[in-house]
């Protein structure tokens, strides 16, 4: 499946329903995130992760209530998914810009940990053309 499609979203949202780790993690914070990917080649693309009342759902369009939104080009989201580009290099650099609740988006970080086995588990599914 294509990166950031809706069967990768899918496959995502699908993984992360299943995972205890993630279960676990989103019972303990509330964040909305969303992702804006531009210059795709199907143009631009939103897509989100909302914890709310200890529930993880990952899906396509934007996160409401959204506390953090990351904008990247193609090419930022795809080094930084195959491994090419650290995300944190990219935010050094400016290749992905970063606005909303900071604090919010740091005491979440078990979510993210949490969701960085699921990614991995959907990668060897994933193509990145």
């Amino acid at each position: 499946m294509r990166y950031l499609s809706l069967d990768w979203i899918d496959a995502v949202a699908d993984e992360a329903a299943t995972n205890e780790r993630v279960a676990e993690a989103a019972a303990e914070c509330s964040i909305g995130v969303t992702q804006v990917v531009t210059e795709a080649p199907e143009g631009t693309i939103v897509y989100s992760l909302q914890v709310l009342d200890g529930q993880l759902l990952f899906a396509a369009g934007a996160a409401f209530p959204e506390d953090v939104r990351f904008e990247q080009t193609w090419d930022t989201a795809v080094s930084v998914a195959t491994g090419a580009l650290n995300a944190q290099e990219a935010f050094i650099q400016g290749r992905i810009l970063l606005t909303g609740n900071q604090q919010k988006l740091m005491d979440s970080q078990a979510v993210f940990g949490a969701m960085s086995a699921v990614f991995d588990s959907v990668r060897a599914n994933t193509s990145y053309e």
